[in-house]
């Protein structure tokens, strides 16, 4: 992930890596001496140690990982793909689909479009469908289609499984259901795996959001998978190592697969699966040209409850994968940021929500002119976050939406919806809820 040998721009991966964390420290020291006065004004409404909690969970350590995050894009150059021209290896495409009759269709049309220049295998395993899904696809002709109908929902991971199990191809590729391929997404995708260093084992691919323009909820999550999620999977793909090859689409090593198991059965399989692959000493890599669109929950109870199985996943990684938080390698970093994410979240969930609405009393224990300490660096990582993505949007021929409101509520709002349901979540697997197909 550094820029091409002798054009006079290169710098080593490690040693962006210790630029980054070297600015980050230095926020984080400033952060920390400018906060004294903060804390101890908090400190006489709820005591030390809970100001300190409080303030190092929602000023102190979001500064840190902001300033690191900035030097990183501000670092980062893309590596060359190989050569557009040169022959593609054979894939094999699983999709899982349950109760899909009014997306299949386009879904397995969107990838007929690809015209992917090698040998291709598309298994769609109908999960025990209840709706039209199977007469839909029974009404496919295409000689690289093949279908499995379940007689009962198995869910998603054992869904994907009984799929490998047909996967002909050194590569195989996951596609949900609900989701439209954009132009060259396939090429885009293997062709970064195969430029990728060779203990590559899994990339992730580029999803956004296809129905952004059904509500303002799916308007708002249109910059949450434009410019957050993108972001921190290209961040973490510079350091050798995307915490999450997202089921939606990404492509892995078929015999690896096979060698785990396949996907777990849990809530979270696809970060369970990775954080497996990074366990192994693999590198995960991120594709942010190949692009797949895909319906986001147009509801709030069904965004709620997609954030709420995201964080039961994250807790289910740690479960099975506790050892990369001691793996000397640059992305332990960002497993322990994962580590942090429930902390942060109950201290923005339990603090900074409360402290806005105490200011609209004109009570400032929290929300008042320090929080302004975070605003700098939020403003800085939002701004590279739209050029770096804008930019790939151009290069492939996609224009940014003008979608002002949706930005707006996503600047403002989002995250009094989304962290709440987060602290839910790892509650919920903590406790051990029942694990089932859920939201994507």
């Amino acid at each position: 992930a550094a820029g091409p040998r002798g054009t006079g721009g290169y710098i080593p991966v490690r040693r962006k890596f210790v630029l980054a964390m070297a600015a980050g420290l230095a926020w984080m020291v400033f952060s920390i001496l400018a906060a004294e006065a903060w804390i101890r004004d908090l400190s006489l409404a709820i005591g030390p140690v809970a100001s300190y909690l409080a303030i190092y969970g929602i000023a102190v350590i979001p500064g840190f990982m902001n300033a690191f995050l900035v030097v990183s894009l501000l670092l980062d150059r893309r590596p060359p793909v190989r050569d557009a021209l040169a022959p593609l290896p054979g894939i094999t495409i699983l999709v899982a689909a349950y109760n899909e009759e009014s997306n299949i269709v386009a879904t397995i049309e969107s990838i007929a479009l690809q015209h992917y220049p090698g040998p291709l295998q598309v298994v769609v395993i109908n999960d025990g469908s209840t709706d039209a899904t199977a007469e839909k696809l029974a009404g496919l002709q295409y000689s690289w289609l093949e279908v499995m109908n379940l007689e009962r929902n198995v869910g998603k991971a054992n869904a994907l499984n009984e799929g490998l199990k047909r996967a002909a191809w050194d590569l195989t590729l996951t596609v949900d259901g609900d989701s439209y391929l954009y132009r060259n997404a396939l090429h885009n995708l293997v062709g970064r795996y195969l430029s990728d260093p060779p203990n590559t084992r899994a990339v992730a691919g580029a999803v956004l959001v296809r129905n952004s323009r059904k509500n303002l909820v799916t308007a708002i999550q249109e910059w949450d998978y434009f410019h957050g999620i993108s972001a921190i999977k290209r961040l973490q793909s510079l350091y050798q190592g995307t915490l999450v090859a997202q089921g939606a689409f990404s492509v892995y090593d078929t015999a690896m697969l096979r060698e785990m198991g396949g996907w777990p059965h849990t809530v979270g399989e696809d970060i369970v699966l990775t954080w497996g692959i990074l366990e192994r000493g693999h590198r995960v890599g991120f594709a942010e040209n190949a692009c797949l669109f895909t319906n986001a929950p147009d509801t709030w109870k069904q965004f709620i409850r997609q954030r709420q199985r995201w964080s039961r996943g994250l807790v289910e990684a740690f479960k099975s994968h506790w050892r990369l938080l001691f793996k000397p390698r640059m992305t332990t970093l960002f497993i322990w940021w994962n580590l942090l994410f429930p902390y942060m979240d109950l201290a923005y969930t339990l603090v900074f929500i409360p402290g806005m609405l105490l200011a609209l009393f004109g009570v400032y224990w929290v929300a008042g002119p320090m929080t302004l300490l975070v605003l700098p660096l939020a403003t800085v990582v939002n701004y590279l976050m739209f050029r770096i993505q804008a930019r790939m949007f151009t290069e492939q021929g996609l224009k940014v939406r003008r979608n002002v409101v949706g930005f707006l509520l996503y600047a403002l709002f989002y995250s009094v919806v989304l962290q709440p349901a987060c602290v839910v979540g790892y509650v919920q697997e903590l406790v051990n809820r029942t694990k089932n197909w859920g939201t994507k």
